[in-house]
Protein backbone atom coordinates (compact mmCIF):
# COMPACT_ATOMS: atom_id res chain seq x y z
CA UNK A 1 0.00 0.00 0.00
CA UNK A 2 1.28 3.06 -0.58
CA UNK A 3 1.78 6.28 2.01
CA UNK A 4 0.60 9.37 1.04
CA UNK A 5 3.46 12.31 1.91
CA UNK A 6 2.08 14.51 4.49
CA UNK A 7 3.41 18.27 4.43
CA UNK A 8 4.22 20.03 7.60
CA UNK A 9 1.92 20.40 9.93
CA UNK A 10 1.60 24.31 9.66
CA UNK A 11 0.65 23.49 6.12
CA UNK A 12 -2.13 20.91 6.90
CA UNK A 13 -3.51 23.44 9.44
CA UNK A 14 -3.36 26.48 6.66
CA UNK A 15 -6.53 28.03 6.06
CA UNK A 16 -7.92 27.43 2.22
CA UNK A 17 -8.04 30.20 -0.15
CA UNK A 18 -10.30 29.68 -3.01
CA UNK A 19 -11.16 33.10 -4.97
CA UNK A 20 -14.41 32.34 -7.03
CA UNK A 21 -12.77 32.77 -10.25
CA UNK A 22 -13.88 31.90 -13.71
CA UNK A 23 -16.65 32.76 -15.43
CA UNK A 24 -16.26 36.21 -15.23
CA UNK A 25 -17.29 37.69 -18.64
CA UNK A 26 -19.51 39.99 -16.88
CA UNK A 27 -19.44 43.45 -14.92
CA UNK A 28 -16.40 42.97 -12.87
CA UNK A 29 -17.59 44.46 -9.81
CA UNK A 30 -15.93 41.89 -7.64
CA UNK A 31 -12.24 41.75 -7.12
CA UNK A 32 -11.58 46.18 -7.14
CA UNK A 33 -9.60 45.49 -10.12
CA UNK A 34 -9.75 48.21 -12.58
CA UNK A 35 -12.98 47.84 -14.44
CA UNK A 36 -12.03 49.33 -17.61
CA UNK A 37 -8.64 48.58 -19.16
CA UNK A 38 -4.65 49.42 -18.68
CA UNK A 39 -3.40 52.35 -20.37
CA UNK A 40 -3.06 52.97 -24.50
CA UNK A 41 0.81 52.95 -23.91
CA UNK A 42 0.78 49.45 -21.67
CA UNK A 43 -1.26 48.09 -24.66
CA UNK A 44 1.14 49.38 -27.14
CA UNK A 45 4.56 47.95 -25.24
CA UNK A 46 2.03 44.13 -25.50
CA UNK A 47 1.72 44.79 -29.46
CA UNK A 48 5.55 45.44 -29.72
CA UNK A 49 7.24 42.72 -27.64
CA UNK A 50 8.87 40.41 -29.71
CA UNK A 51 9.67 36.82 -29.73
CA UNK A 52 13.55 37.38 -29.04
CA UNK A 53 12.46 38.97 -25.84
CA UNK A 54 10.65 36.61 -24.71
CA UNK A 55 13.62 34.22 -24.55
CA UNK A 56 15.80 36.19 -22.01
CA UNK A 57 15.66 36.21 -18.40
CA UNK A 58 13.70 39.64 -16.76
CA UNK A 59 16.12 42.19 -15.71
CA UNK A 60 14.58 43.45 -12.66
CA UNK A 61 16.89 46.16 -11.51
CA UNK A 62 16.56 49.08 -13.72
CA UNK A 63 12.94 48.85 -13.22
CA UNK A 64 13.25 49.15 -9.41
CA UNK A 65 15.33 51.86 -9.61
CA UNK A 66 12.99 53.84 -11.58
CA UNK A 67 9.83 52.70 -9.74
CA UNK A 68 12.11 53.89 -6.15
CA UNK A 69 13.15 57.41 -8.24
CA UNK A 70 9.50 57.83 -8.61
CA UNK A 71 8.74 57.11 -4.88
CA UNK A 72 11.58 59.34 -3.49
CA UNK A 73 13.69 56.38 -2.59
CA UNK A 74 16.77 54.73 -3.26
CA UNK A 75 16.73 51.55 -5.18
CA UNK A 76 18.11 49.68 -2.30
CA UNK A 77 14.62 50.66 -0.76
CA UNK A 78 12.39 49.42 -3.12
CA UNK A 79 11.91 45.81 -4.48
CA UNK A 80 9.64 44.48 -7.31
CA UNK A 81 7.18 41.41 -6.42
CA UNK A 82 5.29 39.39 -8.60
CA UNK A 83 2.15 41.07 -6.69
CA UNK A 84 1.37 41.78 -3.26
CA UNK A 85 0.76 38.55 -2.47
CA UNK A 86 4.36 37.82 -3.15
CA UNK A 87 5.65 40.68 -0.56
CA UNK A 88 3.40 40.08 2.05
CA UNK A 89 4.37 35.59 1.44
CA UNK A 90 8.77 36.84 1.66
CA UNK A 91 8.41 39.36 4.49
CA UNK A 92 6.26 36.28 6.49
CA UNK A 93 9.04 33.79 5.27
CA UNK A 94 11.99 36.35 5.74
CA UNK A 95 10.97 37.32 9.84
CA UNK A 96 8.34 35.05 10.84
CA UNK A 97 9.77 32.25 13.73
CA UNK A 98 8.91 30.16 16.33
CA UNK A 99 7.60 31.88 19.17
CA UNK A 100 6.54 35.00 17.20
CA UNK A 101 3.35 36.51 17.03
CA UNK A 102 1.62 38.26 13.70
CA UNK A 103 -0.92 41.04 14.71
CA UNK A 104 -3.45 41.79 12.68
CA UNK A 105 -6.29 44.02 12.78
CA UNK A 106 -9.94 42.12 11.55
CA UNK A 107 -11.34 41.54 9.29
CA UNK A 108 -8.78 42.63 6.89
CA UNK A 109 -6.95 41.03 3.89
CA UNK A 110 -6.77 37.26 4.08
CA UNK A 111 -3.67 36.63 3.21
CA UNK A 112 -1.79 37.86 5.59
CA UNK A 113 -3.57 34.94 7.80
CA UNK A 114 -2.52 32.39 5.03
CA UNK A 115 0.97 33.59 4.51
CA UNK A 116 1.56 33.76 8.32
CA UNK A 117 -0.26 30.59 9.47
CA UNK A 118 2.35 28.91 6.80
CA UNK A 119 5.09 30.07 9.30
CA UNK A 120 5.78 28.81 13.07
CA UNK A 121 4.50 32.16 14.28
CA UNK A 122 1.21 32.49 16.23
CA UNK A 123 -1.31 34.89 14.89
CA UNK A 124 -3.29 37.74 17.11
CA UNK A 125 -6.33 39.29 15.75
CA UNK A 126 -7.56 42.49 16.96
CA UNK A 127 -12.08 42.55 16.20
CA UNK A 128 -12.71 45.73 14.91
CA UNK A 129 -15.80 47.13 16.25
CA UNK A 130 -18.91 47.45 15.01
CA UNK A 131 -18.46 50.85 12.96
CA UNK A 132 -15.05 48.89 11.61
CA UNK A 133 -13.20 52.26 12.10
CA UNK A 134 -9.51 50.97 12.86
CA UNK A 135 -8.97 49.23 16.17
CA UNK A 136 -5.67 51.63 17.14
CA UNK A 137 -6.24 51.08 21.00
CA UNK A 138 -6.53 47.46 20.91
CA UNK A 139 -3.37 47.01 18.50
CA UNK A 140 -1.45 49.14 20.28
CA UNK A 141 -2.61 47.42 23.79
CA UNK A 142 -2.04 43.62 21.90
CA UNK A 143 1.90 44.33 21.27
CA UNK A 144 3.94 42.29 23.16
CA UNK A 145 8.19 41.13 23.36
CA UNK A 146 6.97 38.42 21.16
CA UNK A 147 5.79 40.73 18.28
CA UNK A 148 7.54 40.11 15.21
CA UNK A 149 4.78 41.98 12.23
CA UNK A 150 1.87 44.19 12.42
CA UNK A 151 0.09 43.99 8.71
CA UNK A 152 -2.34 46.73 8.12
CA UNK A 153 -4.37 47.45 4.72
CA UNK A 154 -4.40 51.06 4.13
CA UNK A 155 -6.97 51.40 2.78
CA UNK A 156 -8.53 48.07 4.55
CA UNK A 157 -10.40 45.81 2.82
CA UNK A 158 -13.29 44.67 2.81
CA UNK A 159 -13.79 47.91 5.03
CA UNK A 160 -12.92 50.57 2.99
CA UNK A 161 -11.62 52.33 6.37
CA UNK A 162 -8.41 53.85 7.06
CA UNK A 163 -5.30 54.62 9.77
CA UNK A 164 -3.81 57.63 10.24
CA UNK A 165 -0.40 58.55 9.78
CA UNK A 166 -0.29 59.29 13.21
CA UNK A 167 -2.14 55.68 14.63
CA UNK A 168 0.43 54.26 11.91
CA UNK A 169 3.94 55.91 13.67
CA UNK A 170 2.92 55.59 16.87
CA UNK A 171 2.33 51.46 16.47
CA UNK A 172 5.46 51.50 15.02
CA UNK A 173 7.72 53.22 18.05
CA UNK A 174 5.35 51.31 20.36
CA UNK A 175 6.64 48.19 18.47
CA UNK A 176 10.47 48.81 16.97
CA UNK A 177 11.30 44.77 17.41
CA UNK A 178 8.53 44.33 14.88
CA UNK A 179 8.09 44.75 11.19
CA UNK A 180 5.26 47.02 10.68
CA UNK A 181 3.61 46.66 7.22
CA UNK A 182 1.51 49.07 5.66
CA UNK A 183 -0.35 47.80 2.53
CA UNK A 184 -1.00 50.56 0.15
CA UNK A 185 -2.90 49.20 -2.94
CA UNK A 186 -5.72 51.43 -2.88
CA UNK A 187 -3.65 54.48 -2.22
CA UNK A 188 -4.50 56.43 -5.10
CA UNK A 189 -8.66 56.44 -4.42
CA UNK A 190 -7.71 57.54 -0.89
CA UNK A 191 -4.71 60.05 -2.17
CA UNK A 192 -2.40 60.09 1.61
CA UNK A 193 0.33 57.67 1.88
CA UNK A 194 3.01 56.80 4.37
CA UNK A 195 5.76 56.06 1.70
CA UNK A 196 8.04 59.49 1.90
CA UNK A 197 8.64 58.46 6.00
CA UNK A 198 10.74 55.82 4.60
CA UNK A 199 12.86 58.01 3.20
CA UNK A 200 12.35 60.62 5.59
CA UNK A 201 12.22 59.26 8.44
CA UNK A 202 14.31 55.50 8.07
CA UNK A 203 16.87 56.59 11.31
CA UNK A 204 13.59 56.92 13.30
CA UNK A 205 11.44 54.42 12.18
CA UNK A 206 13.54 51.85 10.89
CA UNK A 207 10.70 49.00 11.24
CA UNK A 208 8.28 50.57 8.77
CA UNK A 209 7.50 48.75 5.49
CA UNK A 210 5.13 49.76 2.59
CA UNK A 211 3.74 47.51 -0.07
CA UNK A 212 1.79 48.75 -3.03
CA UNK A 213 0.36 47.00 -5.96
CA UNK A 214 0.06 47.60 -9.86
CA UNK A 215 -3.01 45.99 -9.89
CA UNK A 216 -6.13 48.10 -9.05
CA UNK A 217 -5.56 51.67 -10.50
CA UNK A 218 -2.97 50.72 -13.50
CA UNK A 219 -5.13 47.88 -14.52
CA UNK A 220 -2.24 45.24 -14.22
CA UNK A 221 -3.74 42.65 -12.81
CA UNK A 222 -3.12 40.08 -14.98
CA UNK A 223 0.68 40.68 -15.07
CA UNK A 224 1.26 40.43 -11.45
CA UNK A 225 3.57 43.57 -10.39
CA UNK A 226 3.70 44.34 -6.90
CA UNK A 227 6.58 47.07 -4.64
CA UNK A 228 7.35 46.76 -0.98
CA UNK A 229 9.03 49.61 0.16
CA UNK A 230 11.25 49.63 3.04
CA UNK A 231 15.14 50.00 5.11
CA UNK A 232 17.89 48.59 2.35
CA UNK A 233 18.51 46.30 6.52
CA UNK A 234 15.20 44.74 6.01
CA UNK A 235 14.64 44.55 2.16
CA UNK A 236 17.92 42.88 1.91
CA UNK A 237 16.94 39.80 4.00
CA UNK A 238 13.79 40.07 1.85
CA UNK A 239 15.17 39.73 -1.27
CA UNK A 240 17.80 36.72 0.28
CA UNK A 241 14.25 34.93 0.14
CA UNK A 242 12.47 36.42 -2.90
CA UNK A 243 12.87 34.94 -6.72
CA UNK A 244 15.28 37.18 -8.59
CA UNK A 245 12.45 36.47 -11.79
CA UNK A 246 9.68 36.16 -9.71
CA UNK A 247 8.52 39.49 -11.94
CA UNK A 248 8.60 38.44 -15.71
CA UNK A 249 9.89 40.36 -18.69
CA UNK A 250 6.39 41.21 -20.29
CA UNK A 251 5.19 42.89 -16.16
CA UNK A 252 8.28 45.13 -16.27
CA UNK A 253 7.96 46.29 -19.35
CA UNK A 254 4.63 47.31 -19.30
CA UNK A 255 5.05 49.27 -15.63
CA UNK A 256 7.39 51.53 -16.84
CA UNK A 257 4.66 52.02 -19.51
CA UNK A 258 1.68 52.17 -17.22
CA UNK A 259 3.75 54.57 -14.72
CA UNK A 260 4.65 56.81 -18.16
CA UNK A 261 1.15 57.22 -18.77
CA UNK A 262 0.13 59.66 -15.55
CA UNK A 263 -2.61 60.96 -17.65
CA UNK A 264 -4.26 58.09 -17.97
CA UNK A 265 -4.12 56.66 -14.15
CA UNK A 266 -5.58 60.70 -13.43
CA UNK A 267 -8.51 60.17 -15.52
CA UNK A 268 -9.41 56.52 -14.16
CA UNK A 269 -8.86 57.69 -10.17
CA UNK A 270 -11.21 60.48 -11.05
CA UNK A 271 -13.42 58.09 -12.85
CA UNK A 272 -13.67 56.09 -9.73
CA UNK A 273 -14.24 58.77 -7.09
CA UNK A 274 -16.68 60.60 -9.16
CA UNK A 275 -18.52 57.25 -9.27
CA UNK A 276 -18.00 56.36 -5.70
CA UNK A 277 -19.76 59.68 -4.46
CA UNK A 278 -22.51 59.24 -6.61
CA UNK A 279 -23.05 55.42 -5.91
CA UNK A 280 -23.20 55.74 -2.13
CA UNK A 281 -25.74 58.76 -2.33
CA UNK A 282 -28.01 56.44 -4.38
CA UNK A 283 -26.91 53.38 -1.82
CA UNK A 284 -28.49 55.78 0.66
CA UNK A 285 -31.93 56.56 -1.13
CA UNK A 286 -32.67 52.93 -1.24
CA UNK A 287 -32.29 52.64 2.29
CA UNK A 288 -29.29 50.13 2.14
CA UNK A 289 -26.52 50.93 5.20
CA UNK A 290 -23.12 51.02 3.97
CA UNK A 291 -19.88 51.70 6.03
CA UNK A 292 -17.73 54.70 4.94
CA UNK A 293 -14.78 53.69 2.12
CA UNK A 294 -11.72 55.25 0.83
CA UNK A 295 -11.32 53.02 -1.60
CA UNK A 296 -12.44 51.84 -4.78
CA UNK A 297 -15.39 49.56 -2.84
CA UNK A 298 -17.97 49.67 -0.72
CA UNK A 299 -19.14 47.19 2.04
CA UNK A 300 -22.73 46.84 2.28
CA UNK A 301 -24.94 45.71 4.77
CA UNK A 302 -27.69 43.06 2.88
CA UNK A 303 -28.99 41.57 6.06
CA UNK A 304 -30.03 37.72 5.41
CA UNK A 305 -30.39 37.54 1.71
CA UNK A 306 -26.62 38.67 0.80
CA UNK A 307 -26.59 35.08 -0.92
CA UNK A 308 -29.52 35.78 -2.68
CA UNK A 309 -28.44 39.30 -3.51
CA UNK A 310 -25.17 37.76 -5.01
CA UNK A 311 -26.61 35.12 -7.48
CA UNK A 312 -29.59 37.92 -8.54
CA UNK A 313 -26.55 40.36 -9.35
CA UNK A 314 -25.13 37.61 -11.52
CA UNK A 315 -28.14 36.98 -12.81
CA UNK A 316 -28.19 40.42 -13.93
CA UNK A 317 -24.58 40.80 -15.74
CA UNK A 318 -22.92 42.18 -12.60
CA UNK A 319 -20.63 40.35 -10.09
CA UNK A 320 -20.31 41.16 -6.84
CA UNK A 321 -18.61 39.60 -3.76
CA UNK A 322 -20.12 38.04 -0.62
CA UNK A 323 -17.74 38.78 2.36
CA UNK A 324 -20.20 37.67 4.88
CA UNK A 325 -17.42 35.03 6.26
CA UNK A 326 -15.30 37.17 6.92
CA UNK A 327 -14.97 39.02 10.96
CA UNK A 328 -17.89 40.53 11.78
CA UNK A 329 -19.26 41.05 8.49
CA UNK A 330 -22.03 38.98 8.85
CA UNK A 331 -24.86 39.70 6.01
CA UNK A 332 -22.46 42.07 4.04
CA UNK A 333 -21.37 42.53 0.88
CA UNK A 334 -18.20 44.47 -1.09
CA UNK A 335 -19.11 46.10 -4.24
CA UNK A 336 -15.98 47.47 -6.60
CA UNK A 337 -16.20 50.92 -7.67
CA UNK A 338 -16.10 51.42 -11.44
CA UNK A 339 -16.97 54.39 -13.91
CA UNK A 340 -20.01 56.10 -13.30
CA UNK A 341 -21.83 54.62 -15.92
CA UNK A 342 -21.25 51.23 -14.43
CA UNK A 343 -21.91 52.19 -10.98
CA UNK A 344 -25.15 53.35 -12.59
CA UNK A 345 -25.79 49.97 -13.98
CA UNK A 346 -25.24 48.48 -10.98
CA UNK A 347 -28.07 50.44 -8.91
CA UNK A 348 -30.46 49.74 -11.38
CA UNK A 349 -29.83 45.97 -11.13
CA UNK A 350 -29.96 46.51 -7.05
CA UNK A 351 -32.77 48.32 -7.33
CA UNK A 352 -34.80 45.48 -9.22
CA UNK A 353 -33.66 43.32 -6.32
CA UNK A 354 -34.61 45.25 -3.66
CA UNK A 355 -38.22 45.08 -5.32
CA UNK A 356 -38.20 41.64 -4.90
CA UNK A 357 -36.31 41.93 -1.32
CA UNK A 358 -37.24 45.26 0.29
CA UNK A 359 -34.85 46.60 2.33
CA UNK A 360 -36.55 45.80 5.58
CA UNK A 361 -37.08 41.95 4.82
CA UNK A 362 -33.60 41.49 4.22
CA UNK A 363 -32.24 42.45 7.96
Amino acid sequence: MTTEIQPRARVRAMPEYHPPLGNRDRLRLDFNENTLACSPRVKSVLESISATELTRYPERESVEAMVAGQLGLLPEQAVLTNGVDEAIHVLCQAFLDTDDELLLPVPTYSMYEIYGSATDATLCRVQAAADFSFPFAGLLAAITARTKLIAIANPNSPTGSVATREQIVTLAQAAPHAIVLVDEAYFHFYGETIIGLIGDLIGDIPNLVVARTFSKAYGLAGLRVGLLAGSETILRWVRRVLSPYSVNSIALACLTAALDDTRYLDWYVGEVKQARSEFLDGLYCLGLPYWPTEANFVLVNIGSTNKQFVSAMRDQGILVRDRSADPGCEGCVRITIGTPEQMRSALIAIESFLKVEPAGASR
